[in-house]
Parts: C-alpha cells; sequence; structure tokens
C-alpha cells in the first residue's frame, strides 16, 4: 500500500525551517515528514521533556505527551517547562502550554496518566514513534510490550546519576527492552541521582534519533545501544541482539 503523500509546507514554515532544511540529505522533504509525523512521549519531565521541546522546535506535526502528578521543589532542577508558582498544581498542562508557545503550529495532545499495562495499547495507538523516557520500569514494559505488538519503532533512553543510555528498538529487527533488561534491577527506585544537564543530553540524542526514524537521514541506533558517562565524557556503542526466549518479541516478525 502506497503512504500517503506528505503535507505541503506552508511559506510561514518554510522561513522558520529553513537552516534545518539546508541539512545535506534533509531538505523540503525531510520537513514535510516531520510534518507529517506523530510523536508519544511518556514522561515529559527532565529527560522526555526536552525530547518534546526539540520535536516541537523541528516541526513534527502531532506530540502526544503522557505524564501524571503535580510539580514537586525536585523537580524544578531540571524539568525545563516548569516554574517555581506552579509547585502543587499538574505537571502536564505547563509543557503543553509552553510548547504551544514555542510552535502553535504543532498539534500537542496531553493525557494526564502515567504509562501503564491498562493504557499502553491505547497511548501507541495515537502515534507514529514511542518514546520512552519513564524512570519505572512496569512503565517502560508496559510500553515496550506495546509498541512490539503495533510494530511501532520505540526509542529507549534512561539516566542515572552521571551515566546515560539510548537505543532504537525497531520491531521484528532489533531486541526490545525485556531482551535487554529482562527484570527490574533490584535496587532501582523512585527516587534516584539526577543531574539535569545529563537527562538533557540524553533527551537530546532522543530527540534525533526521532527525526532520523521520520525523516530517513543518518543512522538510527538500531541494534546498538549507545552508553555515555558525562563524568568522563566516554562514549561507547555496544551491538545487542534478540533474545531467543524473550516473551515479548521472540515470536515477532515484520510480518506479524
Amino acid at each position: 500500500m502506497k503512504p500517503p503523500p506528505s503535507p505541503e509546507l506552508t511559506p510561514e514554515e518554510r522561513a522558520i525551517y529553513e537552516w534545518q532544511m539546508w541539512v545535506p540529505g534533509f531538505g523540503e522533504e525531510g520537513q514535510r515528514k516531520l510534518k507529517a509525523a506523530s510523536v508519544l512521549i511518556s514522561r515529559v519531565g527532565g529527560l522526555g521533556g526536552v525530547v518534546a521541546y526539540q520535536l516541537a522546535a523541528a516541526g513534527v506535526g502531532k506530540l502526544v505527551l503522557a505524564m501524571g502528578g503535580v510539580v514537586k521543589a525536585s523537580d524544578l532542577h531540571r524539568h525545563l517547562q516548569q516554574s517555581h508558582d506552579r509547585i502543587g498544581e499538574p505537571r502536564l498542562p505547563a509543557v503543553v502550554k509552553r510548547l504551544r508557545e514555542l510552535n502553535p503550529r504543532v498539534e500537542i495532545v496531553g493525557i494526564e496518566e502515567n504509562a501503564s499495562e491498562a493504557n499502553a495499547d491505547a497511548l501507541v495507538a495515537q502515534a507514529d514513534v514511542i518514546v520512552d523516557a519513564a524512570p519505572l520500569f512496569p512503565e517502560r514494559y508496559a510500553l515496550n510490550r506495546a509498541a512490539v505488538q503495533a510494530g511501532k519503532p520505540m526509542v529507549e533512553c534512561a539516566m542515572f546519576a552521571l551515566e546515560a543510555h539510548i537505543t532504537t528498538i525497531i520491531p521484528g529487527r532489533t531486541p526490545c527492552l525485556r531482551c535487554l533488561t529482562p527484570e527490574p534491577p533490584p535496587d532501582w527506585k523512585r527516587q534516584f541521582p539526577v543531574i539535569g544537564a545529563v537527562s538533557g543530553t540524553v533527551g537530546c540524542l532522543g530527540a534525533m534519533e526521532v527525526i532520523k526514524l521520520v525523516t530517513g537521514i543518518g543512522e538510527p541506533l538500531a541494534g546498538t545501544l549507545l552508553t555515555m558517562d558525562l563524568g568522563s565524557m566516554r562514549f561507547r556503542r555496544h551491538r545487542v541482539r534478540r533474545r531467543a526466549e524473550c516473551p515479548v518479541c521472540a515470536h515477532y516478525s515484520r510480518s506479524s
């Protein structure tokens, strides 16, 4: 089945994204593909909030943002769309407002729920590409399962203290999250050490992975886990493989 044509750009959009379209291999067609794309981001805090900000600025057509909870004082050093006067208020409305201010041409869908087994399928159904920026493994596993079953690519990114990692999961081609982490680490907790610049760094990388997936520019981290230690500025690429016994993707094929 032939995909529908990418939408035309308005004169305003051509002016806004002009420098971006100068990138070799990107051009107007890349911008039109971004305009046609929809992206789900699970959690838009210190990491996912940066993904959302960069994708809104780049001109992705639709962002679906899933995050519950209220603003806490401990959020403010990394949740860049929040403000001190919003402590105690719901987190998501401020993010939606700021992204609409940044780029009113982008459709923003805000869902004030964290991802879970109860809603993951419905969330994934709303987007072409999934970004997992959730801190807790039940959320991450739920999104992973739903993305694999739907055959949709998912950018998986996480950080802890001065370390971070990112990979791109393409169902039927690459390992899924359950292949990489079959069980949650026993010491993983809701609260963990974090510097905002570290989560922001991997957030920018996550946004770039989405742009590559949508436009075809560059080479996504498919089958490759990029790990980084920002304390020493050491970056490593690891080839990763699917697990034959993975309960999520072992029986998946691209024709599924």
